[in-house]
């Protein structure tokens, strides 16, 4: 019996995480965001005077939150390989991705194990980094590598192998 009780102790916080789902969802976001409108699953949003939606489908337990930032014929093959370099080091949990001829500034997480915590950050990143766009494509003021301590980007070393474009 004793067992049992300790076993249950050990349990009872992983019963009590909430899933996320649409419901919880919306009710967080109704919280952070400066208005929302849609229906669950499918809401547009204006945080910081940013347009944002966030698309979930829970049979297949996955979400996204997007922002387009400009088209793609706007932006040169620097600007892109920029954005590829900060989906390294700058961009941390949200990408910059490309789709319909639009750059993005995306988080795609599974739905169901994602906490609060995590949503509120991802739509703070996911702002940063289309607001950091072009400059210094940041998500956070967190870098993660590409620094050499005193704030400095660090020289990217040469690959030794040869690369061909293709």
């Amino acid at each position: 019996m004793k067992r049992i009780t300790i076993l249950f102790a050990l349990l009872l916080p992983l019963f009590a995480m909430a899933q996320m789902n649409n419901e919880r969802m919306e009710a967080l976001l109704t919280e952070k965001v400066d208005s929302i409108d849609g229906i669950p699953g499918r809401w547009q949003m204006l945080y910081n005077e940013m347009p944002m939606m966030v698309i979930t489908d829970e049979q297949n337990d996955r979400m996204r939150i997007i922002v387009p930032i400009i088209e793609v014929d706007k932006v040169n093959e620097d600007i892109l390989l920029d954005c590829l370099a900060a989906n390294f080091h700058t961009a941390l949990d949200v990408k910059y991705a490309l789709s319909n001829d639009i750059i993005w500034s995306v988080f795609i997480h599974p739905l169901s194990p994602l906490s609060d915590d995590e949503l509120n950050s991802a739509v703070d990143q996911v702002y940063y980094a289309a607001l950091n766009f072009g400059t210094t494509y940041n998500s956070t003021p967190l870098l993660f590598g590409g620094s050499n301590g005193d704030g400095e980007p660090q020289e990217e070393p040469k690959p030794k192998v040869k690369l061909k474009k293709t």
